[in-house]
């Protein structure tokens, strides 16, 4: 049951974020080697680009997740899955969606609202000396709501799927 193809809008906002998150880790390349070649070759640094890289880190795994949910990368246990039928593995799909995955996402954004919403009310900005400023560290702490809603959005459109199988056979 590969759902590969786009055909709804979470499905292209899972793509959409996918393919920045690709770009982003290339960007995130770039950006090491700048580092790498200011503080071994001209003997510098800049605390702020080596806080950036930590920071596109957690945004490619974080804002990636509902594309690699989309694309059926994810952690699964596939020695039984793989050999079920369609049907089956729509159960699968649809039940996991209902009693894991969205419960989950609902934790995790409930739990880090107020960690974002106090970043933002204390304006943030980073510890260190010349550290990324105010409004970044809000905006990437609030990547932290944003995962838990892409990820769900993908895992309506999966249960949709399911049930779409289900309504097949």
């Amino acid at each position: 049951m590969t759902h590969k193809s786009q055909t709804t809008l979470p499905d292209k906002i899972s793509s959409i974020t996918g393919k920045a998150s690709a770009w982003l880790t290339l960007f995130m390349v770039v950006v090491t080697f700048v580092i790498v070649v200011m503080r071994y070759v001209f003997d510098a640094g800049l605390i702020w680009l080596q806080e950036s890289v930590i920071w596109m880190h957690s945004v490619v795994f974080m804002m990636g997740a509902a594309y690699t949910l989309q694309q059926e990368d994810h952690v699964r246990v596939d020695v039984f899955y793989r050999t079920m039928s369609a049907r089956r593995r729509a159960w699968v799909d649809l039940l996991g969606v209902m009693i894991f995955l969205l419960p989950l996402c609902v934790f995790l954004a409930w739990k880090s609202f107020d960690f974002v919403a106090a970043s933002w009310g204390l304006r943030e900005a980073s510890r260190e000396s010349g550290g990324l400023p105010y409004p970044l560290i809000p905006l990437l702490k609030t990547v932290l709501l944003l995962m838990p809603a892409a990820v769900a959005l993908q895992g309506v459109a999966l249960l949709l799927r399911s049930l779409k199988t289900l309504r097949q056979d």
